[in-house]
């Protein structure tokens, strides 16, 4: 029986990967601070210890330091710990076992032209330390011979972060967003873990993790918002107002450096240009994206 260690499997990506893992008959090692929903737990403190992975055939990595601190907060200290520092822990205990490695496409520079982005578009220029860090980590992975994914905007049942955030911008039945509707890419948590799984015996090397198919923005988020029983229409900022937003709100944010602003230089680029993964790399591996938005919907509605 293949024993897969699954770092981060409490977290909302790494649960997934754990609970696959599992359904598909492997023993599972859940690495981090908490237990995960399967297997034998191994506690790991990732900015502060070096993991046991004893035992493991293939290691998944999927713990991260996840959100949009303030510039030299302690907030982006810690992450930095955990994504790049935590990395390297975690590089020197799997001692030459298959790594996979989570990263993320905020590693991609944020050029104007996104829509058909590779796997070789530039990795530089980021506007956040989730970016920088993640950016970073991932080089470390990829100089020791990981296979790297790069999903964008991971969402799925039970996500704690983007679509609990979305929701929190709607105001009196209002949602603004920044510019007028682009094509975006998604990817399903479902459609990230099967590719954790399968991604072990591909080339080391990074790969693009989305949907089949990109989708447009204001329309994919109307459906979020129904999905979740939310009433609201769907405005629009002109893109200068929002990046002046966006800049005066990151620097208020300096005068109380353990909070997040409520709107970043980052969110508005993620929000407001076309972004799409090409995955015909993944795909040439035999990997296909088997879920989409309209799963989420459908599961949502049926409960």
């Amino acid at each position: 029986m293949t024993t897969i260690a699954v770092t981060g499997a409490s977290g909302f990506c790494g649960s997934r990967v754990a609970t696959a893992a599992a359904a598909r008959g492997a023993a599972v090692h859940c690495v981090g601070r908490r237990p995960g929903p399967v297997g034998r737990h191994i506690p790991w403190d990732a900015a502060r210890e070096v993991p046991d992975l004893s035992g493991a055939d293939l290691v998944v990595h999927c713990a991260a330091a996840v959100g949009d601190p303030v510039p030299g907060s302690p907030a982006e200290a810690a992450m930095h710990a955990v994504n790049v520092d935590g990395t390297a822990r975690l590089l020197e205990a799997a001692a030459g076992r298959p790594v996979v490695w989570v990263s993320s496409a905020s590693v991609y520079a944020p050029a104007a032209e996104r829509s058909r982005i590779t796997e070789d578009h530039p990795v530089r220029g980021h506007l956040n330390a989730y970016g920088r860090t993640k950016a970073a980590g991932e080089s470390l992975a990829l100089a020791a011979g990981a296979v790297v994914l790069r999903p964008r905007a991971v969402y799925g049942v039970g996500d704690p972060h983007l679509v609990p955030r979305l929701l929190s911008r709607v105001r009196r039945g209002l949602l603004m967003l920044p510019g007028p509707s682009v094509r975006l890419s998604l990817t399903a948590v479902e459609n990230l873990a099967d590719a954790c799984l399968t991604a072990a015996d591909w080339p080391p090397g990074a790969y693009n993790i989305a949907d089949p198919t990109p989708y447009e923005r204001d329309e994919a988020i109307g459906a979020v918002l129904r999905a979740h029983g939310v009433r609201a229409r769907i405005g629009h900022v002109p893109l200068p107002v929002a990046r002046i937003v966006a800049a005066t709100a990151q620097t208020l944010a300096r005068l109380r450096p353990h909070a997040e602003p409520p709107l970043t230089r980052y969110a508005v680029d993620q929000l407001a240009h076309s972004v799409v993964l090409d995955v015909s790399r993944a795909v040439s591996q035999g990997w296909a994206a088997g879920h989409t938005l309209k799963d989420y919907e459908t599961a949502l509605l049926s409960r």
